[in-house]
Formats: structure tokens, sequence, C-alpha cells
């Protein structure tokens, strides 16, 4: 719930922001000095349905896509011991912070590198590279996922 305040908050605040920066530059009367009739409160709430809309669709894709856009494979089912130990950090760590184990996946990719997305906290991917996975220690590797798992709890 807090989330989606925060959410809701911050878009809400982005409109009112550009709404005093349009009154303050004088837009409204430069408009009207130059015969154009353009209603900036119907153009501010177009830019907040907007804005709203596409914020959502991109929050509901954002797992889809991230798998998509890195070649994320989701760990199903371990096929070496790391990649159980990383499903086991993951978990455990999931159950410290109180939430549903995330999807776990590895992406292709030399750079040292990690994220966390999903729509919500209990529909959440927690992704590495493999360069992550083959250049660190397993107690760093803990330390990136703990920060990524920060970012879903």
């Amino acid at each position: 719930m807090k989330r989606i305040f925060l959410f809701l908050l911050t878009n809400i605040a982005i409109i009112v922001l550009l709404s005093i920066t349009l009154s303050l530059l004088g837009v409204e009367g430069i408009l009207a000095a130059n015969g154009s009739d353009l209603d900036l409160q119907a153009l501010l709430i177009f830019s907040a349905v907007f804005g709203f809309g596409g914020a959502f669709i991109s929050l509901l894709i954002s797992k889809w896509m991230a798998k998509r856009m890195t070649g994320a494979v989701v760990i199903e089912s371990p096929n070496n011991n790391l990649e159980k130990w990383l499903i086991e950090t993951v978990e455990k760590q999931a159950k410290i912070v109180g939430i549903k184990m995330p999807e776990v996946a590895i992406f292709p990719s030399a750079s040292m590198n990690a994220f966390a997305t999903g729509a919500s906290k209990n529909k959440a991917l927690v992704a590495v590279s493999q360069g992550l996975l083959d250049s660190m220690s397993q107690g760093e590797i803990e330390a990136v996922v703990g920060h990524e798992m920060s970012h879903v709890a």
C-alpha cells in the first residue's frame, strides 16, 4: 500500500510542479497573446492520465520486459551447486524480509551486474549476471543479492 501511495504522490507532484512552472513562466498569457486557445488545464489532465497510465503499464510489464531485454533465464530447477546456492540465498533473504520467494534468474553478461524488478514485492524477480557469478565470492554475491532484495522489500 505504501508503494502505491508513494507512486501516486510522485505522479501528482510532477503534475503540480508542471502546473506551477507553466504558471510562473506565464505560458498561458503568452499563448493568449499569440492567439492560441490551448487549454492548459486540459493539457495537464491529459498528461496526468497518460502519465499515470504509462507508469502503471510500465510497472506491470517490468518483469517480463527485463527478462526479455537481458536474456535472463529463470532458474526453475538448479543445474549446478552455484545455482542451488543462489536459490537458497535468495530464499533465505526473502524469509528474513518477510516476502514471497521472488523468481531468480541469471542473464548472460560478462559485466558484474544485478537487478530486481516486478509489479509488487510478492511478484518480483531478482537477476544476476553470469559475470557477477564468475567474478565474485559467495559472500560478495550474497551482499549484492541482499541489496537487490532491499529494492524488492
